[in-house]
This record gives C-alpha cells, structure tokens and sequence, in this order.
C-alpha cells in the first residue's frame, strides 16, 4: 500500500503501520497502540484485500476509533465463494504456471519458516493473474515472512469458517465504502451483497478493466484516486 499511502499524503495525513505480530489479536492491539500515539481520532481506515478483513475485526473491538470503513478488492468473508477465487485464477493460468503455482503452494506448507522466497514467488505470480492491464513497477514489499503469514491467514480462515466476520459485519455502524475492479479474482458480489444486506450507510464502486490492485491498473488508476479521495474528503 506505499504508492497509496504517499499519494494520498500529498494532501492528508496518511498512516501505513508496518506490523509483525504473528496473531489477529496482537495485531488488532499493535494498530491500537499506533493509532492511539499517532493518529487524530476517529479514524478512517482503508485496507486493501487482507487488509479489509483486518479493517472489519479492528473496526468490531474498536469502533470507536473507527469513523469510516473503505475495503479494497476484498476477498469474500463467506466460505461458499472461496472456489470461485481459485477457479478463476486456475483459468488464467498456462499448464506450466499452474503447475509452477502448486508446488510453489505445496513447498510452503512443507516448511514456511524458512521460505520468504517462496511466498515472493507465488505473490508475484498471483499478481499477475490477478491484473487487467498493470502498469510496471517495482515491489515495495519489506520483508516476506511466511510464517507469520500463514499463522494469521489460517486464524482468519477459521473465523470465516466459524461465521465470525458475517457477526461483526452485522455491528458495524460506521459508513463503508467497498471498491472492487471487476477482474479482480475476488468474487465483487460477495462482498456487496453481504454488506448491503447488514450494513445500512454502505456504498459499493466497481472499477472497470481493473484488477486486485486499482493503484496499479493503467485504466482505472484515475479513477481509483478519485473515488478513494471523494471518500476521505
């Protein structure tokens, strides 16, 4: 989210907490700590694919930090549309890159601790199946550190296994705002129907020949900012 953050900041205050616990409960306490020192509360908080489930769960403990909600291509908080992702991916694929895909996946689960460039590998893959049309750019990730993404994925999965974000979705009482691209792997119908169904000042764009990463997309990066900046005015 750097290139985010920095445009936005031409003209706002903007904060990227750089997090590493490895637990959604120490994380959830870690963004609390950083608001509460540095952020002029409430907060609208904007996250983009695991960063929109991390938004609903802060915004559920905390909602009185939390003045807005605005998700980006984010993924779907019901177990019945996870294939869907993985089907579409799948079909975007040649043989070779499938192939490349599942024992990139498979390698992971062997032993993460020790495969930051495996995780790398598959997230570049992934992001270029997840793309309509992305303009070059170089990678502003830190660090790759697939244990502590493993260990808070699958305590993510768990809760949406359980039905927990579809409770918390149900408490939120801040607007929210969801911005899909409509080639986003991540079903957009998932997320829009969910919360137009429990969420009662919820408003849902979907951005053209736009894939999982708007800021990246050459037709639909304008407009992207346009919305994201109407939002947080």
């Amino acid at each position: 989210m750097a290139p985010v953050a920095r445009e936005l900041s031409k003209i706002r205050g903007v904060l990227e907490p750089l997090q590493n616990k490895d637990s959604i409960g120490t994380l959830t306490e870690e963004l609390y700590a950083i608001l509460n020192e540095h952020a002029h509360l409430p907060v609208i908080l904007v996250g983009h694919s695991w960063g929109g489930f991390f938004s609903i769960i802060f915004a559920d403990k905390f909602p009185q930090l939390v003045n807005k909600l605005i998700l980006i291509g984010t993924g779907p908080f019901e177990d019945r549309y996870v294939p869907l992702i993985k089907e579409t991916r799948r079909g975007r694929l040649t043989r070779e890159e499938k192939a490349e895909f599942q024992n990139l996946e498979d390698k992971l689960r062997g032993n993460p601790q020790k495969n930051g460039k495996l995780l790398e590998q598959l997230g570049n893959l992934t992001s270029r199946v997840d793309s309509y049309d992305p303009i070059p750019s170089n990678s502003e990730v830190l660090e790759y550190d697939p244990d502590i993404h493993m260990k808070v994925w699958n305590e993510a999965v768990e809760m949406r296994k359980e039905g927990k974000f579809i409770e918390m979705i149900k408490n939120i009482n801040c607007p929210v705002i969801a911005v899909h691209g409509d080639y986003d792997p991540h079903p957009y119908k998932a997320v829009k129907e969910l919360f137009t169904k429990y969420v009662k000042s919820f408003k849902f764009v979907l951005l053209e020949k736009c894939g999982h990463y708007p800021w990246l997309e050459r037709k639909a990066k304008d407009e992207f900012y346009r919305i994201l900046n109407d939002a947080l005015t």
